[in-house]
C-alpha cells in the first residue's frame, strides 16, 4: 500500500490542536473551533483533567464540614468541630492513593462508586477512632457522620457531572486525543473500528505506522491512512499532533517494537498495546514475576461451576421478589394490553438458550394479531445483512398504542421474570435468539455459538452498550463473550444499574 504523506507544516506536539483535519485530507476546521477544541482538550484530557477533578473534589469536600456544622447539636464541643476539617484532606489523599486521579481511557462513574464510598468511609472511621483514642469522653461521631454523608454525596454528584461533561465532549468530538495505531493489519483495523464506534473513549485514530502494511482486503475495517513506518514516529507525531499510540500486531517480531515503545515514552506519548492471546485475556488474569519476567496466569470462568450456581440462585430469588413487588404494575399492564386490542396478554416465542436448548420466552403482546388471510411471517434470515441482527418491527407495523409505549420503555420484557423463576433465563446474560436465526448466525458469525455457554438474560453487556435491535452481530457477539469470560456478581450488578439508566434515558 502506498503511504499517505500529509503536507501540513510541522507543529510542536505541545501546541498541536486536537484535530487532524489538515493531515488526513479533510477540510480545515475554523480557527475559532480549533481554539474551542484546544481549551476543551486541556480541561478534559491529560494533566488538565487530573487537576480539574482534584480541584472540584477538594472544593466539594470543603463544603461538607460547612454543611454538616449547620444545624448540628450545640453540645458538640469545639474539638469535634475542628476535627471535621481533617476530613477533606484525608479523603483527597485516599482518592489519590486509590489512583482515582490516574488517567484512564474508559472510566464510568459506577466503576469508581465503591471506591469513593470506601475512601470517605475510611476517612470518617479513622477520625472517629482517633478522637476516641485522644479523648474518650468526646463524642464527635454524629458530626463526623454528617460530614461523611455530605462529603460522599457531593463527591458522587461532582464526579457524575464531570464525567457527563467529559463523555459529552468526547461523543461530540469536541474533546479528542489524536491517536496513532502501530500495525495496519486486521487487529489494528479492529482497534480503529472500536475507537470510531466508541467516541466516548476520546481517542481519534489519525493513521497507522507500518513499514509493510497488508493489503486492504486483509484489513477490511481499515479506513485511516498509513502515514509511515515505525521509524517515522517523530515526524508523524509532529504532523498529526498525536498524543496517544496504540500498539497492535505487525508482521515483524515484537522485539523490534520495544525500542519504539521506549521512544514513545521519551516523547511524552501515552502508550497502549493489544496483548498476544487477547481473546483469552480477562479481568481475572493473575500477574506473577519470575525474576524480571512477567508471567500471566489464566483463570477462565466455568459456566457450569459453583459461581454460576450462586448466580442462578440469586437470579431466582431476585426475580421472585420483583414479581411480588411489581405485581400491581404487571396487572395494570396486562389489563392495558388486553383492552388495547383483541388477543392474548402474553406473546410467546421460541428462543435458544443455554447449551442450545429451546424455550418459550414471554413478553407482553405489543402488536395486534395478524389477520388470518395475511399471517405475520417470521423474520427472513436471507433478508438480513450479513452483520446485522434482527429486531424492531418486522413486516407491517401492527403495534398498538399501549404496545408502542411498552416497547419504548422496555416494560414488555417484564414477563421474562417468570422465565427466570422457571430457570429458562437469567437476569443478566446474552439475549436469546430465534432458532432459525441461531442456525444461520452460527455458520457466518465467529464465536456466535459460544454465547450459549450460559443462560440467556433479560438484559446483557451488549445491550447496555447500545447493541440492541438491528446492530452489528459481530460486535454483539464480542461483547457477549466478553461478559461470559469476565463474569462476576459485581459485573451483573453494574449491568443492572446501567440497564435502569438506559431505560430511563430512552423513556425521556
Amino acid at each position: 500500500m502506498e503511504k499517505v504523506q500529509a503536507d501540513s507544516p510541522a507543529v510542536p506536539a505541545s501546541e498541536a490542536v486536537p484535530s487532524v483535519a489538515d493531515t488526513t485530507g479533510r477540510s480545515a476546521i475554523p480557527k475559532t473551533e480549533q481554539r474551542r477544541r484546544a481549551l476543551a482538550s486541556r480541561l478534559f484530557n491529560g494533566r488538565g483533567w487530573k487537576w480539574l477533578r482534584l480541584s472540584v473534589d477538594s472544593a466539594l469536600l470543603l463544603l461538607a464540614p460547612i454543611a454538616a456544622d449547620i444545624g448540628a447539636p450545640d453540645d458538640i464541643g469545639p474539638d469535634g468541630r475542628t476535627l471535621i476539617w481533617l476530613f477533606p484532606p484525608m479523603a483527597v489523599l485516599g482518592l489519590a492513593l486509590a489512583r482515582m486521579y490516574s488517567p484512564r481511557t474508559q472510566a464510568k462513574l459506577i466503576d469508581g462508586l465503591g471506591l469513593i464510598v470506601a475512601v470517605t468511609s475510611l476517612a470518617a472511621v479513622s477520625l472517629i477512632a482517633g478522637a476516641a483514642y485522644v479523648d474518650p469522653d468526646s463524642d464527635p461521631a454524629p458530626l463526623i457522620a454528617r460530614t461523611w454523608l455530605y462529603g460522599t454525596a457531593l463527591l458522587i454528584g461532582g464526579r457524575l457531572l464531570l464525567g457527563y461533561a467529559q463523555r459529552h465532549g468526547r461523543a461530540t468530538r469536541l474533546v479528542t486525543t489524536p491517536t496513532l495505531i502501530v500495525g495496519a493489519g486486521y487487529v489494528g483495523a479492529l482497534v480503529e473500528l472500536r475507537l470510531n464506534t466508541q467516541p466516548q473513549l476520546g481517542l481519534e485514530p489519525v493513521g497507522y505506522l507500518d513499514a509493510d502494511p497488508p493489503p486492504a482486503e486483509l484489513a477490511p475495517d481499515r479506513e485511516a491512512p498509513v502515514l509511515g513506518g515505525p521509524d517515522d514516529i517523530e515526524e508523524v507525531m509532529r504532523r498529526t499532533g498525536a498524543r496517544h499510540v496504540v500498539f497492535s500486531f505487525m508482521s515483524g517480531p515484537d522485539r523490534d517494537l520495544i525500542p519504539l515503545m521506549r521512544r514513545c515514552e521519551v516523547l511524552g506519548l501515552q502508550v497502549s498495546f493489544v496483548p498476544r492471546f487477547f481473546e483469552q485475556v480477562n479481568v481475572h488474569l493473575a500477574l506473577e514475576h519470575l525474576g524480571g519476567l512477567p508471567l500471566f496466569g489464566l483463570r477462565p470462568i466455568d459456566p457450569k461451576g459453583w459461581q454460576f450456581v450462586v448466580k442462578h440462585t440469586l437470579d431466582r430469588i431476585a426475580a421472585s421478589l420483583m414479581l411480588f413487588f411489581l405485581s400491581p404494575l404487571l396487572l395494570a399492564l396486562a389489563l392495558a394490553t388486553r383492552i388495547s386490542s383483541p388477543g392474548p396478554v402474553l406473546f410467546k416465542q421460541l428462543r435458544v438458550g443455554r447449551d442450545g436448548r429451546e424455550f418459550e420466552m414471554l413478553k407482553f403482546r405489543s402488536m395486534r394479531l395478524a389477520p388470518p388471510e395475511d399471517p405475520a411471517l417470521p423474520g427472513n434470515v436471507t433478508q438480513l445483512p450479513t452483520d446485522v441482527g434482527p429486531g424492531g418491527v418486522e413486516g407491517d407495523d401492527r403495534r398498538t398504542v399501549v404496545g408502542t409505549l411498552l416497547r419504548r420503555t422496555s416494560l414488555d420484557e417484564l414477563p421474562q421474570l417468570m422465565n427466570v423463576v422457571r430457570g429458562d433465563m437469567s437476569l443478566v446474560g446474552p439475549r436469546p435468539e430465534r432458532p432459525e436465526f441461531v442456525e444461520a448466525f452460527g455458520m457466518r458469525i465467529a464465536r456466535y455459538d459460544d454465547r450459549h455457554r450460559v443462560k440467556s438474560g433479560i438484559t446483557g453487556w451488549a445491550q447496555v452498550n447500545g447493541l440492541r435491535g438491528k446492530t452489528s452481530l459481530r460486535d454483539r457477539v464480542e461483547w457477549d463473550n466478553y461478559y461470559i469470560e469476565n463474569w462476576s456478581l459485581s459485573l451483573d450488578l453494574k449491568i443492572l444499574l446501567m440497564t435502569l439508566s438506559a431505560v430511563f434515558y430512552r423513556a425521556e
